[in-house]
């Protein structure tokens, strides 16, 4: 009878990982600002100087790589899986 092991995650789904979660960290912290910043009265104006355009921006470029990465995450999950069956129904490793 094969042994099964617990699949371990590689380090590019490691890495992937942690580039989702920051991400999404960093897209919800800047939400998080532009919605405290404009209830303690910051002027629509003053979010075209210094450092608010990148702030604002943000989230329309993380959250759509958030998910596109989460999708690429999922893929391989499923590919490293379905190879590790693939292995453990032929009696390999």
């Amino acid at each position: 009878m094969p042994s099964t092991t617990d699949s371990q995650p590689s380090r590019f789904e490691r890495i992937l990982a942690f580039m989702l979660a920051g991400l999404m960290f960093a897209s919800v912290a800047a939400i998080l600002a532009v919605l405290i910043a404009q209830a303690s009265g910051v002027s629509s104006a003053a979010f075209g100087t210094g450092i608010w355009p990148v702030i604002a921006f943000l989230p329309y470029v993380g959250l759509p790589l958030a998910i596109i990465a989460l999708i690429v995450l999922t893929v391989v999950g499923l590919v490293r899986r379905a190879a590790q069956n693939r292995d453990t129904a032929r009696g390999g490793d």
